[in-house]
């Protein structure tokens, strides 16, 4: 086996395990959405913090789709020497590889872009505090369990949940906004002051930024290799 036959190889193994993630992820993701009350009861007997998969349900198809597209053509490009398939797989791995490093300059250099972006992003929070909480099960549980597992209070902190339908039908504000046991009334989460999400996630964040920032590069590289291999590919079928 020369060089470009063990590249193919190479390119086959690897989009094949890639399109094999994409099925799964969608098929969790379809499963979410259609039998979502099935799929917790299985994972709630794995493991409870599990059944939070059950809200990004559509993150899963979305994500599911795009690593199936990746894998198909990366595997048939490969196999069936199709320049058309692996400048496909060249293009789509570029430009998430580009989203990354534009996304990773935003926040490194553009702070104050990136102020103005976390700002957007926190009034859209606080938007579907105020309009959806309490009244959409599934906007409701994501934050239900978010403040859960984070050990925060809305967006910001109890305030958020003012206008909310949960506290006009309730009159009391979600338990985790307050350190002791329901209700939770306006005095106790002043007394509590449990710290907002985003200031939860932004400690999360510093915490493991050496694990993220690992993972990231991880990532980076075999995107890296991938588009390199698949170049290469590309640019020895004609001189076969």
């Amino acid at each position: 086996m020369g060089c470009f036959g063990f590249l193919k190889m190479m390119m086959f193994v690897f989009n094949g395990v890639i399109f094999l993630a994409g099925a799964g992820v969608l098929g969790v993701g379809i499963w979410v959405k259609v039998d979502g009350a099935s799929f917790t009861k299985l994972l709630d007997t794995v493991s409870p913090d599990l059944s939070q998969v059950v809200n990004v349900g559509y993150l899963c198809i979305a994500v599911g789709l795009v690593l199936l597209v990746m894998g198909f053509l990366g595997c048939c490009g490969a196999m069936k020497e199709s320049k058309c398939m692996l400048l496909l797989f060249f293009i789509i791995v570029l430009l998430i590889f580009v989203a990354q490093v534009a996304g990773a300059v935003v926040v490194l250099v553009f702070s104050s872009l990136a102020d103005v972006i976390v700002a957007q992003v926190g009034n859209v929070a606080k938007d579907s505090l105020e309009k959806d909480f309490g009244k959409q099960a599934d906007i409701t549980t994501v934050w239900n369990t978010t403040m859960e597992q984070l050990e925060c209070c809305g967006f910001n902190n109890y305030t958020d949940f003012d206008n909310s339908p949960f506290k006009n039908y309730t009159k009391h504000y979600p338990s985790q906004c307050c350190k002791k046991t329901e209700p939770c009334t306006e005095a106790e989460a002043k007394t509590s002051q449990i710290a907002g999400c985003y200031n939860a996630i932004l400690n999360f964040l510093k915490d493991n930024s050496k694990i993220l920032g690992a993972v990231a590069l991880g990532i980076g590289g075999l995107e890296i290799a991938a588009m390199v291999v698949s170049m290469v590919l590309y640019c020895q079928i004609d001189s076969k």
